[in-house]
């Protein structure tokens, strides 16, 4: 089971949607999203922190998230999923935390195959000029391997793969990877997403099989289906990222999504700001519409200011804002309601909330009141 958990970005894919989409959870959201469910009776042993950033990007909220999981679910075993960039100097720590499994994705060993394919690197706070970066990057990686090879973690790496960029590459991937301890390589087809900044053609399955051969000759080879891949998913085997599997989801007792907007079209409203909700949700005929609008609890009252607005919204699984503090984000998810952080238009959100794609019906947009 994976945990979007990373936030904060330290690098971007030039074939990478360019869009914002919804951000990662804060540590207590995660777990109180892992405890719900459990609860209802998944059935997996581990959990890895992924995307939609990088964990490595913000150690502290990792190194958090890990501990309240260890705290509750001390059998449990964790993973990440990492560019690597900080990983060496992290590595005692994540151990210490209980990480077991670790991927990287490496996809390339080479600096003018990796040039080509990021659009940025950022190894610290600012992002550096890319051939100084790429550089540090291959460092970054080889350390992380050695950082984390013979300390009982399980250690794997995945790659995705760019027709004319690192398809001939992939062997030489494996091979070096295999060298360094690697134990698995996770192979996904690049996949066209709408809102890149460039599209690729899609890998021939001549193409992967003949990538598969390669890499099976160094390392246990796991297939990411190209279902999988368009949407961030990969098998809990190798734990990568899955952004569409860990959002929140509508429920018997929560059917509902409030939102707050200024008006009606996009979430633009801080939430401490807000005075109003938009209440999406299923009709009787099942279709997902603006529902109503509801008062929310004025400014000025603290904690107790979301532990109102937590009744207010106790039909709901989510509340969709521009910006929230720590505190209603915590408390909130506390009482069973994520807060999702976006500037999206609210009818492609609820839509992919409610199991749709991109764009909303005639009937998800409304006017706030």
């Amino acid at each position: 089971m994976e945990l979007p958990v990373a936030s904060r970005a330290n690098n971007r894919i030039r074939f990478a949607a360019t869009g914002e989409s919804l951000e990662g959870m804060s540590p207590v959201e995660a777990l109180a999203w892992l405890a719900e469910t459990v609860d209802k009776g998944a059935a997996f042993d581990g959990v890895t922190l992924a995307g939609p950033g990088d964990p490595l990007a913000d150690l502290g909220s990792t190194l958090e998230t890990l501990r309240l999981i260890r705290e509750k679910y001390p059998e449990m075993e964790l993973g990440i999923t990492t560019l690597g960039l900080g990983a060496e100097q992290a590595a005692e720590a994540l151990l210490q935390a209980g990480v077991s499994r670790v991927t990287l994705l490496v996809d390339g060993i080479d600096l003018e195959i990796i040039r080509k394919l990021y659009a940025w690197i950022r190894p610290g706070s600012r992002t550096v000029p890319l051939p100084t970066a790429t550089e540090l990057l291959l460092s970054e990686q080889v350390m992380a391997m050695n950082a984390f090879a013979g300390n009982g973690c399980t250690l794997g790496i995945k790659t995705t793969i760019y027709p004319g960029y690192n398809d001939g590459h992939a062997e030489d991937i494996a091979r070096i990877m295999a060298s360094l301890g690697a134990e698995f390589m996770a192979v996904a087809s690049y996949v066209p997403v709408e809102g890149e900044e460039a599209l690729l053609e899609r890998p021939s399955p001549e193409m992967m099989a003949l990538i598969y051969a390669q890499v099976e000759k160094y390392l246990r080879l796991i297939v990411i289906p190209e279902q999988k891949a368009a949407h961030g998913q990969n098998c809990s085997d190798c734990g990568c990222q899955s952004a569409a599997s860990s959002q929140p989801k509508p429920s018997t007792e929560r059917p509902n999504v409030a939102v707050v907007s200024s008006g009606g079209m996009e979430v633009d409203l801080h939430l401490g700001h807000a005075t109003k909700a938009l209440i999406y949700g299923p009709r009787e005929d099942g279709l997902t519409c603006l529902l109503e609008t509801r008062s929310l609890p004025e400014p000025g009252f603290g904690s107790a200011r979301w532990e109102l607005l937590a009744d207010i919204l106790k039909d709901c699984f989510a509340l969709l804002t521009a910006s929230a503090g720590e505190s209603p984000k915590k408390i909130l998810a506390g009482r069973g309601i994520r807060v999702l952080i976006t500037n999206d238009d609210i009818a492609g959100i609820v839509d992919v909330l409610y199991g749709g794609g991109k764009k909303g019906s005639q009937c998800r947009k409304g006017k706030a009141v």
